[in-house]
């Protein structure tokens, strides 16, 4: 059945964060010179244990479980330095970040592209009230319709109520749609309780996705038109 509908997650899907370049910053102003592809690597693999450990620990308050995220991280870079001060060092080089999120490079292309094949983009996210402000801040808030936000719907990924709602509001059929994100465990475990198809988008290869048999993974965005017959 040709998919109509395309259905994305919004962090490390669609945009992400100059996490990288701020964080080897505060590194440095603690005396530790790291690789950049270092930080990032770990960042990477740092993401999917947790979301692979730890469903929903992203959706706390930042407070709560960026000290936890940030100890494993330095770890595994070999960084022995106070968590917490580095941490405030930190907050306070992206708050000088005017684009702290960003899209990814051919995000709008590919986007242009799927809506000149008369293809419905929808967002479902979880994500607080500040994703909406995100997306049009990146400039992408336009092609949407419809946007469904965990925090505005009362539930979240995996949970097939968010799914449901988003196919309900969109009025498609879920055999028919595809949705595409970076957490397996939210977004094809979720995606596929109502019978829509998942996409897994993972940058490095299967780098920290290795445990996953059972749903097609990509390391581009624009590998999706491989996907829509």
């Amino acid at each position: 059945m040709a998919v109509s509908f395309v259905w994305f997650d919004l962090g490390y899907t669609l945009i992400y964060m100059q996490r990288e370049t701020s964080y080897q910053q505060a590194l440095k102003d603690f005396g530790f010179d790291v690789p950049f592809e270092n930080i990032k690597k770990e960042f990477h693999l740092t993401d999917k244990l947790f979301m692979r450990a730890y469903p929903g620990f992203f959706l706390q308050p930042r407070d709560v479980f960026m000290p936890a995220y940030l100890g494993l991280v330095n770890y595994h870079l070999g960084i022995r330095a106070n968590v917490c001060e580095l941490n405030a060092h930190w907050e306070s080089i992206k708050a000088g970040i005017d684009d702290y999120w960003r899209p990814y490079e051919g995000t709008r292309a590919i986007l242009d592209a799927l809506q000149q094949k008369s293809i419905g983009l929808g967002i479902i996210s979880n994500w607080d009230c500040t994703a909406r402000d995100i997306l049009s801040a990146v400039g992408l808030i336009d092609y949407f319709d419809p946007i469904i936000i965990s925090c505005e719907v009362d539930c979240r990924k995996p949970d097939p109520a968010i799914f449901n709602l988003a196919l309900q509001t969109a009025a498609v059929d879920a055999r028919k749609c595809i949705y595409i994100g970076d957490n397996y465990y939210d977004d094809a475990v979720g995606s596929r309780k109502v019978g829509m198809p998942a996409l897994i988008i993972n940058r490095f290869g299967s780098l920290g996705t290795e445990e996953i048999t059972d749903c097609p993974l990509i390391g581009d965005m624009s590998e999706i038109f491989d996907f829509l017959a």
